[in-house]
């Protein structure tokens, strides 16, 4: 488990109906993300709200849905509903899971451990970051019958990215998503001026022990220009070669991109633009997904993150074509608040939010959303 802070343990200020002392009841996200704000230490909080340069693409994720619009059927009879889907032919209870967000020790003493046993009580998928502060292992064993994914980067050393998918397969891991879209990190202002480094009694667990005689500056918890940008497509291949894992690769914007994705054989896509932390000036997620949607045909599994923040949101991203949405910040708000009970808390509502929606749009279950639900707003 995650080493404890080294300075005292917040007080739990919340009750089991999570009302705050304050008297403040956690409704919505917003709610999570104001104590988180508040609670959290400016250079955590900058960290996890950072966005590359100027911060439009990641404002923007938010602002995309706020353009589309639902055009709800009446009279359909919606007295059950059932937001079962499945993912990787895996059955979870609601579509949406957990991304890849790294240091949830530093929202949280127990970190991805609490994570973890909340999506196993939810029955959904949690992608488990290579940058987490607690290791695969302890992962697994926190909870034993969830249903995760490893989060996989390319290193110079092809060694240690071999070294981990064997380890993840071997934990029962289900699928690896490869990430991307960081051959260079981008440029996160706050992180720069705040000196961001983790505190000394938390580390990069996964690589535990890997670096210790490695001199020079340290990026994010491992050395600096351990990440190898001269990865390719051809790197898929490499991939295939070591693992029977299915691949899904996370950071595609463009049906071009898609296109040599189903053409290299992966079984899924992500479109996500990292939380807009790295290019900025690209394109909102959900902006992104129908062009990709439309060239994947069906063919592979589609599914978005970045800038969801209510249910109905999930309902607008499935309505574009997404199997299934993951939600990283809210995650980390969760953490924050509550640990364990403050994740779930996170997705039960977002579980709520989707279910009111859906029939209050006239979906019974999820097969009934699609495109016909959705028009864009002129805004």
């Amino acid at each position: 488990m995650c080493q404890e802070r080294s300075s005292a343990k917040r007080m739990n200020n919340c009750n089991r109906e999570g009302v705050c002392c304050g008297g403040m009841q956690m409704v919505c996200l917003t709610d999570f993300e104001e104590y988180a704000k508040e609670h959290l230490s400016k250079a955590t909080w900058d960290y996890y709200a950072a966005g590359a340069d100027e911060c439009c693409t990641r404002d923007d994720n938010l602002l995309a849905y706020k353009r589309i619009r639902l055009r709800p059927r009446i009279l359909r009879d919606v007295s059950v509903s059932d937001t079962r889907t499945t993912v990787q032919g895996t059955e979870i209870s609601f579509p949406v899971g957990i991304a890849p967000t790294a240091f949830h020790c530093l929202a949280w003493h127990e970190g991805e451990v609490a994570t973890a046993r909340a999506t196993e009580a939810l029955n959904t998928c949690y992608i488990t970051s290579t940058y987490s502060t607690c290791s695969v292992e302890e992962i697994v064993a926190a909870a034993p019958n969830g249903y995760r994914w490893f989060q996989l980067y390319v290193y110079r050393d092809r060694k240690l990215s071999e070294q981990m998918v064997h380890r993840v397969e071997t934990l029962g891991y289900k699928a690896l998503v490869l990430t991307v879209d960081v051959p260079y990190t981008g440029k996160r202002r706050n992180d720069i001026r705040n000196q961001f480094k983790l505190p000394p009694h938390l580390k990069v667990k996964n690589f535990d022990g890997v670096f210790q005689e490695t001199a020079g500056p340290e990026e994010y918890g491992i050395p600096a220009n351990t990440l190898d940008p001269s990865i390719s497509w051809k790197d898929v291949y490499w991939l295939q070669s070591i693992t029977r894992l299915p691949i899904i690769i996370k950071g595609i914007l463009t049906k071009e991109d898609a296109e040599l994705a189903v053409e290299h054989g992966v079984q899924g896509i992500i479109v996500s633009n990292h939380g807009g932390r790295q290019l900025d000036g690209g394109p909102a997620s959900i902006d992104a997904l129908p062009e990709i949607v439309d060239t994947v045909q069906g063919r592979i599994e589609v599914y978005v993150d970045g800038g969801i923040r209510t249910g109905s949101d999930v309902l607008k991203a499935l309505a574009l074509g997404a199997k299934c949405v993951f939600i990283g910040r809210p995650a980390v708000w969760g953490l924050a608040y509550k640990g364990e009970e403050g994740v779930r808390d996170v997705l039960q509502i977002l579980n709520d939010e989707f279910r009111l929606s859906m029939a209050l749009s006239g979906c019974r279950n999820v097969a009934e959303i699609n495109r016909n639900l959705i028009q864009f707003s002129k805004l």
